[in-house]
């Protein structure tokens, strides 16, 4: 039977953890709740040896020991799993002080439990969990702080931190769509160029005695074959530096505002990757203002706030008309569709949100189509790309066989005509 390991918090407030036997996670669960005691994390365990069956004793998770190799930042995932901990510890009931001391207990690796210490002592101090995140040294982003800044001045802490949990595993989930579907491109490319450069390098220079000695002229591709060749051989390392050099550029161009701002108007009317990063951050802009508008943030607060969430400064610099006419009284739908860069039916879904009073609904409805368009565009996209990388590769392949082919041949027919 598989053993799951687990952690909870007991009633007065002390983690317990350990091991139970049981068919499936949920039933760990419901044997967790009939021993009143609130699940934190629960794990296949990896060892597979028989848990207790019984509680085990309460005590804090073991420090993380520190190595070469740990973590000095804090993570996204590491960021969703202490949101979601202290909402689920919030909920509980536990105040917030006894609650990031649970956090700090549970915490195994150094950076997160230092943010929580940090916050911890803050709080302790008298400041209030959102001034206290700001203290954090840009660890949590202004529409975190201003969501939890909203759930202190309602007085719903824990169910904010609960949707804000939801929020953000949704955009992991997301993120992993798209870096998950650029995976195997990327692969098709680098064992693209790894074989062309290993024909150049290995391949290619093996014939080039043969054709030094027959002292013929060689055809064109022959020739240009033969000399990237030999350029690949002698100066590898130029390339390298070429590739270097390419790479600090582009960071370069991607921080300077007016070259970013450039580079993203090109990328939103690229034929296939320009519709999905549209659909991307449509979803990202939907998804972020929804959850600000359900957590009281006023509608000018928060679009100035989902600006600084969007990744493509083109969307995102489109959003300060919008701004300037919403506080005219033109409303959201209709400055946003002067802006000429976000999709019809989004416009439209806004616009009866408004009318009908139900504008976070509607724009959690946006973020729900366009999540499901942004998965059936990634599909399109490697429907398209693979087959086109995988003949892109075997064209230039071919174009190196045939063209030591043919210089091979050229030689045989003049031996011949000789």
């Amino acid at each position: 039977m598989p053993v799951f390991r687990y952690k909870a918090v007991n009633g007065a407030g002390a983690t317990v953890q350990g091991e139970f036997d049981a068919l499936q996670e949920s039933a760990v669960v419901e044997w967790l709740r009939e021993s009143a005691l609130m699940p934190l994390k629960i794990e296949l365990a990896k060892g597979g040896g028989s848990g207790a069956a019984g509680a085990a004793a309460a005590g804090a998770a073991p420090r993380s020991r520190g190595s070469l190799f740990s973590r000095k930042r804090v993570t996204q995932q590491q960021l969703l799993n202490l949101t979601r901990e202290l909402a689920t510890l919030l909920r509980a009931g536990l105040p917030l002080d006894r609650a990031l001391e649970i956090l700090i207990n549970l915490s195994t690796e150094p950076a997160p439990r230092a943010l929580m210490q940090q916050i911890r002592d803050d709080v302790r101090g008298g400041a209030s969990l959102s001034q206290a995140l700001e203290k954090s040294g840009g660890v949590f982003t202004r529409f975190y702080i201003n969501i939890v800044r909203a759930g202190e001045a309602g007085g719903a802490l824990a169910a904010v931190m609960a949707r804000l949990s939801e929020f953000m595993e949704r955009a992991k989930e997301l993120r992993e769509t798209v870096r998950s579907a650029l995976m195997y491109p990327a692969l098709l490319l680098f064992v693209a160029v790894s074989s062309i450069m290993l024909l150049l390098i290995k391949v290619v220079p093996q014939f080039e005695p043969i054709f030094a000695q027959s002292g013929k002229a060689l055809p064109l591709p022959t020739q240009i074959v033969i000399g990237a060749g030999r350029f690949a051989t002698q100066y590898w390392w130029m390339i390298l530096v070429g590739i270097i050099v390419i790479g600090y550029w582009w960071r370069w161009q991607m921080v300077r505002k007016t070259s970013r701002f450039k580079w993203d108007g090109r990328f939103l009317k690229l034929p296939i990757f320009g519709d999905l990063i549209n659909k991307i951050e449509t979803a990202r802009f939907s998804r972020t203002l929804s959850t600000l508008l359900g957590n009281g943030v006023s509608l000018l607060g928060a679009l100035s706030i989902v600006r600084e969430t969007m990744n493509n400064t083109v969307l995102a610099g489109a959003l300060d008309s919008v701004i300037v006419k919403l506080r005219e009284g033109r409303g959201l739908s209709q400055p946003l569709r002067e802006t000429g860069v976000y999709p019809q039916l989004a416009i439209q879904l806004i616009m009866v949100g408004e009318e009908t009073g139900r504008l976070e609904e509607m724009l959690g409805r946006v973020a729900d189509i366009y999540d499901n368009e942004s998965q059936r565009a990634v599909k399109r996209m490697l429907g398209i790309l693979e087959p086109v990388l995988i003949l892109i590769m075997a064209a230039l392949i071919a174009m190196v066989i045939l063209s030591i082919l043919l210089g091979i041949f050229s030689i045989n027919d003049l031996a011949d005509l000789s």
